[in-house]
């Protein structure tokens, strides 16, 4: 386990963007700071309250504040439990900038898991020292080389074809760059077609479409023989319908339990708008990408921001909004018994439905507006719970309700529930979830997961 990180933060700035006291009388530590700035944050994607820039910058003052462990950590839980890209590749390429030692190639060796990422994070390594990527070479650690090479490693034939794209940075130059040593001679054969631009091109249904054939032909093909990822099932279940792809074929893939368990929850609200004569399968494996094997015993109230800030999009190319995670989380949570409500300008109970509908019971359950969360603590306080789940952008305001200002005075009341989780679905800075609080950061179903490891000890 890391060391914590004891370095406080200045006092001044332990506001929240809605001026709300940040963390009680407490406040965060560089690692704490980092480890919320990176876990929900799809890099250079502008939030409600900040700008993607501005985020990916402290996220970069931030690494060099901690050590190389915990930087290391931190990038480890993003690209493998929050199931993240871009960020942990931001992390890595702060840390070859900012640490030496050997926690900086295992960072960059863990975080590449795709032959892409190999060129990408040359590219940030580039622009974080504000050069071209033609002389990234002088910022290039032998860590850092030491670290591509191993991840060079990890490709076949296939998947550098897959990747293998005209960028800036490509992936010929990577392998020149690091000096990579191939482990055996297939893997040689493939790098010096790699080399020599003759890898043959991969069956992907990218690859087949754009050379003419045809969708329905295409997309069973790779389906019968199981050449199409769970991912890009969901993402192509529009066309797939549209050319009439067998109905029993598509469906046979999309209730794939191992498939299921490794997409964000929010993909499959996505997939559904596109396509929702799939959603009986769909709603099916929402519920299966948290593998509730455990529960959470007893009476839990699960509070979700649908404020305005909320409905910001996840990214620039996606129609899903933070408040899509929200619901998805929510209506997964494996409780033993459970009141689900939501908090705007005011508190709404919903109906107690699990899956796709209860994405929809909360997204539809009241007009998105403010962030009255002390006036929803308050009330939830006096109801009696085992346990309090919120899940927020903590950007909370004080929405000036008089019988709340009379007995709390704007700020977020401690909890009374003897446990209480404060899920924050944004990178934002400051927020309430400390001081009583069990902080989580990040919009992955590992979340619901390590709440119920936490209380099982």
């Amino acid at each position: 386990m890391a060391r914590l990180n004891t370095r406080p933060v200045s006092r001044h700035d332990a506001v929240t963007h809605g001026g709300v006291p940040a963390y009680g009388d407490q406040t965060l530590t560089p690692l704490q700071q980092l480890r919320r700035s990176v876990m929900a944050c799809m890099l250079w994607e502008d939030e409600f309250y900040e700008d993607g820039e501005s985020i990916a910058d402290r996220i970069a003052r931030l690494v060099a504040k901690v050590t190389p462990e915990e930087a290391w950590i931190v990038a480890i839980e993003a690209r493998t439990q929050g199931n993240l890209r871009h960020a942990p590749l931001w992390v890595a390429a702060a840390m070859a900038k900012h640490h030496k030692g050997a926690y900086v190639g295992k960072t960059v060796e863990a975080v590449v898991q795709r032959a892409d990422e190999l060129a990408e994070l040359l590219v940030l390594i580039a622009k974080l020292n504000g050069v071209g990527p033609d002389r990234v070479k002088r910022h290039l650690s032998a860590q850092v080389k030491r670290g591509l090479a191993r991840a060079f490693q990890k490709f076949d034939a296939y998947q550098l074809a897959k990747y293998n794209r005209d960028n800036a940075v490509k992936l010929r130059d990577v392998l020149f760059l690091v000096h990579a040593k191939p482990q055996n001679e297939l893997q040689a054969e493939a790098w010096k077609k790699l080399i020599d631009g003759t890898l043959e091109s991969p069956d992907t249904w990218e690859v087949s479409l754009s050379a003419g054939a045809d969708k329905k032909e295409t997309f069973t093909r790779l389906l019968r023989e199981k050449k199409l990822g769970y991912l890009a099932t969901l993402r192509n279940l529009r066309n797939m319908v549209e050319a009439g792809v067998d109905r029993d074929l598509v469906s046979k893939r999309l209730m794939d339990p191992a498939g299921a368990a490794r997409v964000l929850p929010f993909r499959f609200i996505a997939a559904v708008r596109h396509a929702p004569s799939f959603a009986k399968e769909l709603d099916w494996a929402l519920r299966r990408s948290v593998l509730a094997q455990y529960t959470l015993p007893g009476k839990t109230a699960i509070l979700v921001d649908v404020s305005g800030s909320m409905d910001a999009p996840l990214s620039r190319k996606s129609d899903m909004k933070r408040i899509d995670a929200a619901a998805a989380l929510a209506s997964v949570a494996p409780c033993e018994e459970r009141r689900v409500f939501t908090f705007s300008d005011r508190l709404v109970e919903v109906a107690n439905w699990e899956g796709l509908p209860g994405v929809d019971a909360i997204i539809r359950s009241q007009p998105h507006s403010s962030t009255d969360l002390a006036g929803a603590v308050a009330q939830i306080n006096r109801m009696g719970f085992d346990r309090l789940i919120v899940i927020t952008d903590e950007q909370a305001t004080f929405v000036g309700n008089a019988a709340y200002a009379v007995h709390y005075g704007g700020p977020v009341p401690d909890p009374v529930a003897p446990k209480a989780y404060c899920i924050n679905v944004a990178s934002a800075k400051n927020g309430i979830g400390y001081k009583k609080w069990v902080h989580c950061d990040g919009f992955s179903e590992s979340i619901l997961r390590w709440i119920v490891e936490y209380e099982r000890g």
